[in-house]
């Protein structure tokens, strides 16, 4: 067994530890989502703002899952930050295939709050995941992966350590 093996299953033997580096890690992505927003004038399109409210969820179960040792709700926190991880990681994937393949009529619709406030919660939904011609627009690249890109990496990894917890959580009962 090499030593990145075994320091990860020493890791899972402490859920504690995992909730709390992946709400710090989600933390760490949107202070640097902000950053990009207000330092270098990057507007987030509707389909980044739905990816936002998924890390703010992730996190957020992370953390009240790490403050305890009662495994029901460690092993319930897992579910739900496992669950709103895969639900940015769909809406990541979306918003890639959009700049990969982008439509032909580009058009910059609403922006997210602009959505909701003026259209019913079931017409909005849809029109978000749609996307617009901003969430199809590359602005931003690291080693050739867009923010999107790197997003779903990031959501598709914490999905697996939720995958990992709960596993290992179950293990223990």
């Amino acid at each position: 067994m090499d030593a990145l093996t075994a320091f990860l299953l020493d890791l899972l033997e402490h859920p504690r530890r995992v909730f709390t580096l992946v709400a710090l890690a989600c933390v760490g992505m949107l202070a640097y989502g902000l950053y990009l927003q207000h330092v270098t004038g990057l507007e987030p399109c509707p389909m980044c703002v739905v990816q936002r409210y998924a890390l703010v969820l992730v996190a957020s179960f992370s953390a009240l899952a790490g403050t305890n040792d009662i495994k029901g709700l460690q092993y319930t926190g897992a579910g739900l930050f496992g669950a709103f991880a895969a639900g940015g990681a769909f809406v990541a994937a979306r918003q890639s295939f959009l700049q990969w393949y982008p439509p032909e009529v580009v058009s910059c619709g609403r922006d997210f709050y602009g959505m909701v406030e003026n259209f019913p919660l079931q017409r909005a939904i849809p029109m978000i995941f749609k996307g617009s011609g901003d969430c199809s627009k590359v602005d931003w690249t690291f080693l050739g992966g867009s923010i999107a890109n790197w997003s779903f990496l990031c959501f598709c990894g914490f999905a697996l350590v939720a995958l990992a917890l709960i596993w290992r959580l179950k293990r223990a009962r």
